[in-house]
């Protein structure tokens, strides 16, 4: 057996980018924690409507002649839910995730939505 035989067989391990670990199906153990945190407040009734994994259109798709030339940028809110009639968007962020494509989607939910992002 040669050397690319023997790679080959070998299970491709993923790194994560960003060296987090994916805790109970989360991208991150922070992550993980506020998930167990926020649901903890829904049960108490100090925040209502709990959601994860929430979309939102920043640009929508561009269309030329009946084709997609463009498709759309969107944004993937870690969680949202309200907190005293008031709708919150909140994101799990370390400094290194605060990437230059984080930075604008978070200038672009302000201006399109009227959404200022929550980072915790």
């Amino acid at each position: 057996m040669n050397i690319k035989e023997f790679r080959s067989m070998q299970p491709m391990i993923k790194k994560s980018k960003y060296n987090n670990t994916k805790v109970n199906g989360y991208d991150s153990r922070k992550e993980s924690q506020r998930a167990a945190t926020l649901q903890l407040l829904q049960k108490a009734g100090i925040i209502s409507f709990l959601q994860e994994q929430a979309i939102f259109e920043l640009i929508p798709s561009q269309y030329r002649d009946g084709k997609c030339v463009e498709r759309s940028c969107k944004y993937v809110a870690d969680f949202t839910y309200y907190k005293d009639d008031i709708f919150v968007v909140e994101d799990v962020k370390s400094p290194i995730t605060r990437t230059a494509e984080y930075i604008i989607k978070r200038k672009l939910m302000l201006h399109v939505h009227g959404i200022q992002i929550l980072e915790t």
